[in-house]
Protein backbone atom coordinates (compact mmCIF):
# COMPACT_ATOMS: atom_id res chain seq x y z
CA UNK A 1 0.00 0.00 0.00
CA UNK A 2 1.56 3.14 -0.94
CA UNK A 3 1.76 6.52 1.97
CA UNK A 4 0.45 9.55 0.73
CA UNK A 5 2.30 12.85 0.39
CA UNK A 6 0.24 15.64 0.04
CA UNK A 7 1.28 18.71 -1.89
CA UNK A 8 -0.73 21.58 -1.78
CA UNK A 9 -0.45 23.54 -5.54
CA UNK A 10 -1.68 27.31 -6.34
CA UNK A 11 -3.88 27.22 -9.61
CA UNK A 12 -2.54 25.29 -12.56
CA UNK A 13 0.71 25.27 -14.29
CA UNK A 14 3.00 22.56 -14.19
CA UNK A 15 1.29 20.18 -11.49
CA UNK A 16 1.80 17.46 -14.19
CA UNK A 17 5.56 17.43 -12.60
CA UNK A 18 3.91 15.70 -9.71
CA UNK A 19 2.39 12.40 -11.14
CA UNK A 20 5.62 12.08 -13.45
CA UNK A 21 7.67 11.98 -10.49
CA UNK A 22 5.25 9.73 -8.69
CA UNK A 23 5.88 7.14 -12.10
CA UNK A 24 10.02 7.74 -10.80
CA UNK A 25 9.36 7.57 -7.91
CA UNK A 26 8.04 4.35 -8.11
CA UNK A 27 10.27 2.60 -10.59
CA UNK A 28 12.72 3.08 -8.05
CA UNK A 29 10.93 1.04 -5.55
CA UNK A 30 9.58 4.06 -3.32
CA UNK A 31 6.01 3.03 -2.28
CA UNK A 32 4.39 6.43 -2.46
CA UNK A 33 1.57 8.36 -3.94
CA UNK A 34 1.84 12.61 -4.68
CA UNK A 35 -1.62 13.77 -4.17
CA UNK A 36 -1.99 17.36 -5.38
CA UNK A 37 -4.80 19.19 -4.24
CA UNK A 38 -5.30 22.70 -5.95
CA UNK A 39 -5.95 26.00 -4.20
CA UNK A 40 -6.57 29.15 -6.32
CA UNK A 41 -6.15 33.24 -6.54
CA UNK A 42 -4.84 35.59 -8.66
CA UNK A 43 -1.43 33.99 -10.43
CA UNK A 44 0.85 37.11 -10.18
CA UNK A 45 3.90 37.65 -9.15
CA UNK A 46 3.45 40.13 -6.80
CA UNK A 47 3.60 40.73 -3.08
CA UNK A 48 0.24 41.61 -2.36
CA UNK A 49 -0.67 38.94 -4.36
CA UNK A 50 1.60 36.14 -3.05
CA UNK A 51 0.62 37.25 0.67
CA UNK A 52 -2.88 36.46 -0.26
CA UNK A 53 -2.14 33.21 -2.34
CA UNK A 54 -0.34 32.03 0.48
CA UNK A 55 -2.53 32.85 3.52
CA UNK A 56 -3.87 30.56 6.52
CA UNK A 57 -7.34 30.52 5.39
CA UNK A 58 -6.27 29.66 1.83
CA UNK A 59 -3.41 26.79 3.06
CA UNK A 60 -6.30 25.41 5.59
CA UNK A 61 -8.34 25.09 2.39
CA UNK A 62 -5.78 23.11 1.23
CA UNK A 63 -5.19 20.73 3.58
CA UNK A 64 -8.80 19.79 4.24
CA UNK A 65 -8.70 19.21 0.68
CA UNK A 66 -5.99 16.53 1.34
CA UNK A 67 -7.09 15.34 4.05
CA UNK A 68 -9.28 12.50 2.78
CA UNK A 69 -6.21 11.00 1.27
CA UNK A 70 -4.47 10.86 4.94
CA UNK A 71 -1.21 12.08 4.03
CA UNK A 72 2.22 11.30 6.15
CA UNK A 73 3.26 14.92 5.36
CA UNK A 74 2.09 18.26 3.65
CA UNK A 75 3.82 20.57 1.63
CA UNK A 76 3.25 23.96 0.19
CA UNK A 77 4.43 23.86 -3.33
CA UNK A 78 4.87 27.96 -3.76
CA UNK A 79 7.68 29.08 -3.58
CA UNK A 80 6.87 32.55 -4.20
CA UNK A 81 4.16 32.64 -1.64
CA UNK A 82 6.29 31.20 0.96
CA UNK A 83 8.97 33.20 1.01
CA UNK A 84 6.99 36.20 0.15
CA UNK A 85 6.51 36.08 4.18
CA UNK A 86 10.37 36.23 5.10
CA UNK A 87 12.27 34.55 7.46
CA UNK A 88 10.10 35.54 10.32
CA UNK A 89 7.19 35.08 9.13
CA UNK A 90 7.44 31.79 6.77
CA UNK A 91 7.83 29.19 10.14
CA UNK A 92 4.83 30.68 11.49
CA UNK A 93 2.91 29.53 7.63
CA UNK A 94 3.97 26.32 7.63
CA UNK A 95 3.22 25.79 11.72
CA UNK A 96 -0.49 26.81 10.85
CA UNK A 97 -0.52 24.50 8.16
CA UNK A 98 0.81 21.59 10.13
CA UNK A 99 -1.57 22.58 13.00
CA UNK A 100 -4.27 22.37 10.20
CA UNK A 101 -3.18 18.86 8.43
CA UNK A 102 -2.24 17.24 11.92
CA UNK A 103 1.03 16.16 10.10
CA UNK A 104 4.27 17.50 9.86
CA UNK A 105 4.05 20.32 7.12
CA UNK A 106 6.76 22.77 5.28
CA UNK A 107 6.69 24.77 2.29
CA UNK A 108 9.24 24.80 -0.90
CA UNK A 109 11.45 27.91 0.28
CA UNK A 110 12.46 25.90 3.26
CA UNK A 111 12.72 22.90 0.76
CA UNK A 112 15.17 24.93 -0.96
CA UNK A 113 17.46 25.60 2.61
CA UNK A 114 17.10 22.12 3.58
CA UNK A 115 17.96 20.50 0.31
CA UNK A 116 21.26 23.03 -0.49
CA UNK A 117 22.07 21.92 3.18
CA UNK A 118 21.67 18.62 2.29
CA UNK A 119 24.04 18.63 -0.89
CA UNK A 120 26.48 20.59 1.48
CA UNK A 121 26.14 23.98 -1.12
CA UNK A 122 26.67 27.18 0.21
CA UNK A 123 27.13 29.48 -2.60
CA UNK A 124 24.14 29.24 -5.22
CA UNK A 125 23.27 31.51 -8.66
CA UNK A 126 19.34 31.81 -8.84
CA UNK A 127 17.43 31.55 -12.17
CA UNK A 128 14.48 33.24 -11.50
CA UNK A 129 11.60 33.43 -13.76
CA UNK A 130 10.34 36.52 -11.50
CA UNK A 131 10.11 39.80 -11.98
CA UNK A 132 12.88 41.57 -10.05
CA UNK A 133 12.05 42.78 -7.22
CA UNK A 134 9.88 39.38 -6.15
CA UNK A 135 13.44 37.41 -6.74
CA UNK A 136 14.97 39.50 -4.45
CA UNK A 137 13.13 37.96 -1.55
CA UNK A 138 13.89 35.21 -2.62
CA UNK A 139 17.77 35.94 -2.07
CA UNK A 140 16.79 37.09 1.30
CA UNK A 141 14.96 33.65 2.19
CA UNK A 142 17.78 31.90 1.35
CA UNK A 143 20.77 34.41 2.80
CA UNK A 144 19.09 34.23 5.95
CA UNK A 145 19.31 30.28 5.89
CA UNK A 146 22.81 30.34 5.39
CA UNK A 147 23.18 30.22 1.81
CA UNK A 148 24.95 32.86 -0.33
CA UNK A 149 23.51 33.69 -3.89
CA UNK A 150 26.13 34.78 -6.35
CA UNK A 151 24.86 35.28 -9.02
CA UNK A 152 20.89 36.43 -9.49
CA UNK A 153 18.73 36.77 -12.55
CA UNK A 154 15.12 37.63 -13.25
CA UNK A 155 13.15 36.50 -16.02
CA UNK A 156 10.54 38.96 -15.11
CA UNK A 157 8.02 36.85 -16.23
CA UNK A 158 4.44 38.17 -14.68
CA UNK A 159 1.77 35.37 -14.03
CA UNK A 160 2.52 31.16 -13.21
CA UNK A 161 0.39 30.25 -16.12
CA UNK A 162 3.20 32.13 -18.60
CA UNK A 163 5.65 30.37 -16.83
CA UNK A 164 3.98 26.92 -17.10
CA UNK A 165 4.46 27.53 -20.96
CA UNK A 166 8.03 27.18 -20.82
CA UNK A 167 9.26 24.55 -22.96
CA UNK A 168 12.03 22.49 -22.11
CA UNK A 169 14.67 24.19 -24.51
CA UNK A 170 13.88 27.48 -23.13
CA UNK A 171 14.04 26.18 -19.11
CA UNK A 172 18.06 25.06 -20.00
CA UNK A 173 18.26 28.20 -22.10
CA UNK A 174 17.52 29.98 -18.55
CA UNK A 175 19.63 28.11 -16.46
CA UNK A 176 22.51 27.53 -19.16
CA UNK A 177 22.44 31.75 -19.42
CA UNK A 178 22.40 32.15 -15.15
CA UNK A 179 25.05 30.21 -14.32
CA UNK A 180 28.11 31.27 -12.30
CA UNK A 181 31.18 29.69 -12.16
CA UNK A 182 31.59 30.32 -8.06
CA UNK A 183 28.34 28.77 -7.89
CA UNK A 184 28.37 25.47 -5.97
CA UNK A 185 24.34 24.52 -7.55
CA UNK A 186 21.88 26.21 -9.85
CA UNK A 187 18.67 27.25 -8.44
CA UNK A 188 15.33 27.41 -10.21
CA UNK A 189 12.46 28.49 -7.46
CA UNK A 190 9.27 28.26 -9.36
CA UNK A 191 6.64 25.39 -9.22
CA UNK A 192 4.80 26.95 -12.25
CA UNK A 193 7.69 25.98 -14.00
CA UNK A 194 7.88 22.01 -15.76
CA UNK A 195 11.48 20.71 -14.33
CA UNK A 196 11.15 17.10 -13.63
CA UNK A 197 11.43 15.81 -17.14
CA UNK A 198 14.70 17.87 -17.57
CA UNK A 199 16.48 17.33 -14.46
CA UNK A 200 19.54 15.10 -16.09
CA UNK A 201 19.57 17.54 -18.79
CA UNK A 202 19.86 20.55 -16.72
CA UNK A 203 23.09 19.27 -14.52
CA UNK A 204 24.27 17.48 -17.31
CA UNK A 205 24.76 21.08 -19.41
CA UNK A 206 25.83 22.57 -16.23
CA UNK A 207 28.25 20.19 -14.40
CA UNK A 208 26.85 20.95 -11.11
CA UNK A 209 23.50 20.16 -9.08
CA UNK A 210 20.48 22.06 -10.37
CA UNK A 211 17.86 22.44 -7.14
CA UNK A 212 14.45 23.38 -8.68
CA UNK A 213 11.25 23.86 -7.16
CA UNK A 214 8.64 21.27 -7.88
CA UNK A 215 12.30 18.82 -7.38
CA UNK A 216 12.85 20.22 -4.01
CA UNK A 217 9.19 20.49 -2.93
CA UNK A 218 8.67 16.45 -3.61
CA UNK A 219 11.77 15.35 -1.76
CA UNK A 220 10.97 17.75 1.24
CA UNK A 221 7.60 15.57 1.83
CA UNK A 222 8.99 12.67 1.06
CA UNK A 223 11.60 13.64 3.78
CA UNK A 224 9.03 14.68 6.58
CA UNK A 225 7.59 11.47 6.00
CA UNK A 226 10.50 9.41 6.96
CA UNK A 227 11.28 7.83 3.18
CA UNK A 228 14.74 7.32 2.02
CA UNK A 229 15.28 7.28 -1.85
CA UNK A 230 17.36 6.87 -4.88
CA UNK A 231 16.30 8.09 -8.00
CA UNK A 232 18.82 9.87 -10.96
CA UNK A 233 16.65 11.15 -12.68
CA UNK A 234 15.77 13.08 -10.07
CA UNK A 235 18.94 14.93 -9.95
CA UNK A 236 22.48 14.75 -7.36
CA UNK A 237 19.35 15.70 -5.19
CA UNK A 238 18.01 12.36 -5.06
CA UNK A 239 21.59 10.47 -5.60
CA UNK A 240 22.11 10.31 -1.86
CA UNK A 241 19.67 9.30 1.06
CA UNK A 242 17.65 11.92 2.53
CA UNK A 243 18.65 13.02 5.76
CA UNK A 244 16.76 14.55 8.31
CA UNK A 245 19.51 15.40 10.59
CA UNK A 246 19.85 19.07 11.45
CA UNK A 247 17.31 20.14 9.03
CA UNK A 248 14.22 22.04 9.53
CA UNK A 249 10.66 19.85 10.37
Amino acid sequence: MSTAIGFIYPDHAAEDDYPLAEKLLQESGVSVSLEVAHIYGTDLHAVPELLDLGSPEKLSQGAALLAEKQPAAVVWACTSGSFVYGPDGAPGQIAGLADDAGVPASSTSFAFVNAAHTLGVKKVAVAASYPEDVAALFVQFLAAGGIEVVAMSSQGIDTAAEVGTLTPEQVLDIARAHDHPDAEAVLIPDTAMHTIGVLADLEAELGKPVLTANQVTIWEGLRLAGFTSVQPSLGALFRGRLDNDNLRS
